[in-house]
């Protein structure tokens, strides 16, 4: 299968997480970042997630699986070890709403692939099912070369941008100028905690090319 890739922006609403498992604990994880109404179905449920829903990050129904579990959900992951019950979620969802199951069986809309977030920046890696372990040895490739500190680059490079945008240069200026803050030296003020440095060469940047 040929996967599309995509990034949705799910604030609001709401996913539904059937089971309670450690992999539901990963699909929880890997939602919290953005600001979705999670739900967990489950009868049970390990003691991470119930760490997160004392903290109120997560809503959990203690109890069996019930279509109407689905209502209003944008979103659906079948995570239980127990085939019928996915069944159950897969025979249960709407045309219009998203489902993934953890057994790979029946239907399948989305899979998740792994990934690397460093603030705003998010790298992400797949193989479409494959080879998880290739997916796994990427990923901990990726978040070695892109460490920590390019949350900081990133969150830079977006004011700059706006920052740009704002000024009455012209609009190839602004291209050039932003395309130079990409230079190594300014990833490496950066982790220097440096910004002022960074704030200088931008406007160095905007002054050379305004005079060309």
């Amino acid at each position: 299968m040929n996967y599309y890739p995509i990034c949705l922006n799910i604030d609001y609403k709401k996913v539904v997480i059937v089971g309670g498992g450690h992999v539901a604990r990963q699909k929880l994880q890997s939602l919290l970042p953005t600001k979705a109404q999670i739900v967990i179905v489950s009868p049970t449920i390990v003691p991470e997630i119930q760490a997160y829903i004392e903290q109120g990050e997560a809503t959990w129904h203690e109890k069996v699986f019930e279509a109407s579990d689905l209502d209003g959900a944008a979103m659906i992951f079948a995570v239980t070890n127990n085939e019928d019950v996915n069944d159950a979620v897969e025979q249960a969802t709407q045309h219009w709403q998203l489902l993934s199951r953890a057994d790979a069986k029946g239907h399948v809309d989305f899979i998740n692939p792994a990934v690397v977030r460093r603030g705003e920046f998010m790298l992400t890696v797949s193989t479409s099912g494959a080879s998880p372990s290739l997916t796994r040895k990427v990923k901990e490739d990726l978040a070695e070369v892109y460490d920590e500190s390019y949350a900081d680059y990133v969150t830079f490079l977006k004011e700059a941008r706006l920052d740009l945008l704002e000024k009455s240069l012209d609009r190839e200026v602004k291209k050039q100028a932003l395309q130079a803050l990409l230079t190594p030296e300014v990833l490496e003020w950066i982790r220097q905690g440096d910004t002022g440095k960074c704030q200088q060469f931008l406007q160095q940047l905007v002054q050379e090319e305004k005079t060309l």
